[in-house]
């Protein structure tokens, strides 16, 4: 099955990685290793057919090989390092109206409760499972209605619905019901890390964001950090850091322009974040990553604020 699913995706995958005409699908196809990635990841699933790949954020990391899948519960700044190639994988973003309809299904059938999630808290932003062959053979009928134009309006919401509910009977669904229960504390901390994406570039402070999430500032610490491995402020200065790396990258504007533009008051304390994080003053590491993007031939990957690059 996942040999199908892997030569179902490199048949459709332009690149690294394509949207399809199959809503709510991605496709990423790797046939050689490349450097580490940062990319901005959005509620999601991403099943693994061929390779594999370590996630980074915050102090959490995690592999994800082949005939496994990582659900991602929120928006949040990540690097990536493709490990195995070649590499393939489908991507499903989740769609809370979708997820909400499946939901209320398995409530007026009444089916037995799915298995606890692997080693996993109920406020999680990332958690991985092994696929079951029957949702191995509904996310390959998925990506296959590529080859089948004319099928994907009357089938692909039928087939999502599908990867839905077998995603809620699985050992991922006690995480992802609880993601879409509302006003649950997974529910907050996805809203308040929306809230802080958007909002990134103002000056934030701990008591401001407890407010937007409703709770109080410990509580609130205590729940990100153990869904994203670092602390609300921490992710702000990541995503920061991340836009300030792409707009350097791109080039026309110096550094102490870029500092300010994603919110920086003092251009000393950007020099001193960006060489902790990344090991070189800014424009150092711009023109490094353009020099060795250039010379291997490689497009980048980098935060641009347009949802997720798995």
């Amino acid at each position: 099955m996942m040999d199908r699913l892997a030569r179902a995706v490199e048949r459709h995958c332009e690149g690294l990685w394509s949207e399809t005409a199959v809503p709510r699908l991605s496709l990423v196809s790797l046939d050689e290793v490349i450097e580490p990635t940062e990319l901005m990841y959005e509620p999601m699933v991403c099943f693994i057919a061929e390779g594999s790949k370590r996630t980074a954020v915050g102090e959490r990391s995690w592999i994800t090989p082949r005939g496994e899948m990582a659900l991602i519960t929120l928006d949040m700044p990540v690097t990536a390092a493709f490990e195995k190639v070649p590499y393939r994988a489908a991507v499903m973003r989740l769609d809370s109206r979708a997820l909400a309809a499946v939901q209320l299904e398995l409530e007026e059938t009444g089916p037995p409760s799915p298995p606890s999630p692997p080693s996993s808290p109920s406020v999680s932003a990332a958690v991985t499972a092994a696929m079951a062959p029957e949702l191995s053979d509904a996310v390959a009928r998925w990506v296959e209605l590529l080859d089948t134009p004319a099928d994907i309006r009357p089938l692909a919401s039928r087939i999502e619905s599908e990867i839905l509910y077998r995603l809620l009977r699985g050992p991922l669904g006690p995480v992802l019901s609880h993601w879409s229960v509302a006003d649950s504390a997974a529910s907050r901390i996805r809203s308040v890390a929306r809230w802080i994406c958007e909002h990134y570039t103002e000056p934030l402070g701990i008591d401001q964001i407890a407010e937007v999430a409703r709770m109080s500032p410990a509580t609130l610490h205590r729940h990100f950090k153990a869904a994203t491995g670092m602390s609300p402020l921490k992710f702000q200065k990541r995503l920061r850091l991340q836009e300030a790396r792409r707009r350097l990258f791109t080039g026309g504007t110096t550094a102490a322009q870029v500092a300010q533009a994603v919110g920086y008051v003092s251009a000393t304390q950007f020099n001193r974040e960006y060489r902790g994080t990344y090991g070189l003053p800014p424009g150092q590491d711009a023109a490094r990553l353009r020099t060795r993007l250039t010379e291997a031939g490689e497009m980048p990957v980098l935060l641009d604020g347009s949802g997720a690059k798995p």
